[in-house]
């Protein structure tokens, strides 16, 4: 239980890692969740579910370390950052095109957000942090490896393996 160990040290990166991930995990929640209300297909519903813990976790560790959260509002596709709201317009605008390019909007987020989360790992030295940034990693891993499913189920071609770069290069320069 990360809330009942003592509170380590964080860096400003660390502090920006938190801001940041929990605003990244509120955007994968609020583009599936649309998602599903478009096209009912059960991946996005539990999956959804699961960045709200996601969240949580993020959560758990701002309140631990008395770091302000970022998110004033759970509004879907609304974030603090407006970089966020941006990014939640066009990959949903992307997902509406049909159920494939919905599935690989999922693969996509999924695919950077694993990317994020060892950059993050790899820059903190915090126990908590690597801790909770490991199971949201090994989670992302598990939700990629349900949309590969999915898309195998609708389509005949291979998961998009080329992403969105504005969205992944805005992703990797966050705070520079």
């Amino acid at each position: 239980m990360i809330s009942l160990t003592p509170a380590g040290t964080l860096t400003k990166d660390d502090i920006e890692s938190l801001k940041f991930m929990i605003q990244e995990e509120k955007l994968a929640r609020d583009v599936y969740l649309t998602l599903y209300n478009i096209y009912k297909l059960t991946v996005f519903s539990n999956i959804a579910q699961s960045e709200q813990r996601h969240m949580d976790a993020v959560k758990t560790l701002l309140d631990k370390y008395g770091i302000e959260n970022p998110l004033k509002t759970d509004t879907i596709g609304k974030y603090a950052d407006p970089e966020f709201e941006k990014l939640y317009n066009e990959l949903v605008a992307e997902g509406k095109k049909s159920i494939v390019d919905a599935i690989n909007v999922g693969i996509k987020i999924e695919k950077l957000d694993i990317e994020d989360l060892k950059e993050a790992i790899s820059k903190t030295k915090n126990q908590d942090l690597t801790t909770v940034f490991t199971n949201l990693m090994q989670g992302s891993e598990n939700h990629l490896e349900a949309f590969t499913n999915q898309l195998g189920r609708f389509s005949q071609t291979s998961p998009t393996t080329s992403t969105t770069v504005a969205y992944g290069q805005r992703r990797r320069n966050r705070g520079k």
